[in-house]
């Protein structure tokens, strides 16, 4: 029997056996949170603060990024904007010339044509003051005619008829 209180010894339950061991990972589990746990926690809350501090930067720059893509899309608006403006202040300048040029061109024929009509108006004159020079060259050639000699009735009218057909002869 000695065997089994050798053996139950081994295996049996031994009350300061437990105390020692409870003591023990007692002793254990303070130098293991002391040395072990609180260094690995504060490892990973620092890096967990990294990641966290990475996820901000990159929302950050997200939303730096989504900012700037409006503001080119703003500005573009605007260069489109401004550039319509542009083309249509261009094409309202160049109506404007074409007018201003097409009102030039019209004066131009307008002051031509005056020029024209009141050299036709002097050429008429003119004309007309040789047609009374002649006539009145004619008319004194008839007068000594008749005061030349004496004439019927009959023949003073020939003599106007023959006058007439002699003008109209000088003028062709």
């Amino acid at each position: 029997m000695e065997f089994l209180t050798g053996f139950e010894s081994f295996v049996g339950v031994n009350p300061w056996t437990c105390l020692f061991t409870l003591c023990n990972l007692l002793i254990l589990y303070k130098f293991m949170k002391k040395l072990l746990f609180k260094p690995v926690k504060n490892m990973i809350d620092s890096r967990q603060q990294e990641i966290d501090d990475l996820y901000a930067d990159a929302n950050s720059s997200k939303e730096a990024a989504a900012e700037l893509k409006r503001q080119y899309e703003a500005r573009l608006t605007e260069a489109n904007a401004e550039k319509e403006a542009i083309l249509k202040d261009a094409y309202r300048k160049a109506q404007l010339r074409d007018e201003e040029m097409l009102r030039e061109a019209q004066e131009k024929a307008s002051q031509t044509l005056r020029r024209a009509d009141e050299q036709i108006a002097l050429e008429k004159k003119r004309a007309m003051n040789d047609i009374k020079d002649e006539v009145s060259v004619m008319a004194v050639d008839i007068a000594s005619a008749v005061l030349a000699r004496d004439i019927k009735r009959s023949e003073h009218s020939e003599l106007i008829d023959s006058f007439i057909e002699n003008l109209g002869e000088r003028h062709d």
